[in-house]
């Protein structure tokens, strides 16, 4: 790994990503957190291209269709506690997209974990129970973290320990209802 202006760039690029993604778990409305959640992987999205991450940079692309059909269909159909058959077509339609682009994007084994992360993430945030949600970002976190690895982002592994961290303790305490 050579430290050059590009690599800087990139890194400079993944602390904003989750900076960005941090504020998200202060926040008490959905949307905003959707619309922020956005502007996050428009910033990790640079990074991954300043890699070459192409593989990861796909997969954000996946992330902010995700999140603007689903700022879409709250604003059109409103929270809903159950999905339904519209949900079920959405998110098919997403692993759809994402598989495409992750066939376009194949650079070798390990490339596949940004698509694990992004195929459990979208499940996770599609689904509707918050505690399948901070158990799946356990699991989520540790293929960003392999992928991060295999495109040598320093933050991005650190950060992303973090975030595997949180959720962690973040299930636990949900699961001795200390957090909703």
């Amino acid at each position: 790994m050579e430290l050059t202006t590009t690599y800087i760039i990139s890194q400079t690029f993944a602390i904003l990503m989750y900076l960005l993604l941090g504020s998200t778990y202060y926040l008490k409305n959905r949307k905003t957190v959707l619309i922020i959640n956005i502007l996050a992987m428009i910033a990790q999205a640079i990074s991954f291209l300043c890699l070459k991450a192409y593989t990861g940079l796909a997969m954000d692309i996946v992330a902010i269709i995700r999140n603007i059909v689903f700022v879409i269909d709250e604003k059109k159909n409103g929270k809903t506690e159950q999905n339904a058959k519209k949900d079920i077509i959405i998110l098919a339609l997403l692993y759809v997209i994402t598989i495409l682009l992750s066939a376009f994007t194949y650079n070798g084994l390990p490339s596949l974990f940004s698509v694990l992360g992004t195929f459990l993430y979208t499940y996770s945030v599609w689904q509707k129970n918050n505690n399948i949600y901070k158990l799946l970002g356990i699991p989520t976190s540790m293929s960003w973290i392999a992928y991060n690895i295999y495109i040598k982002s320093i933050f991005g592994i650190i950060l992303e320990s973090i975030v595997l961290i949180c959720s962690g303790i973040g299930y636990i305490l949900s699961k001795r209802k200390k957090i909703a």
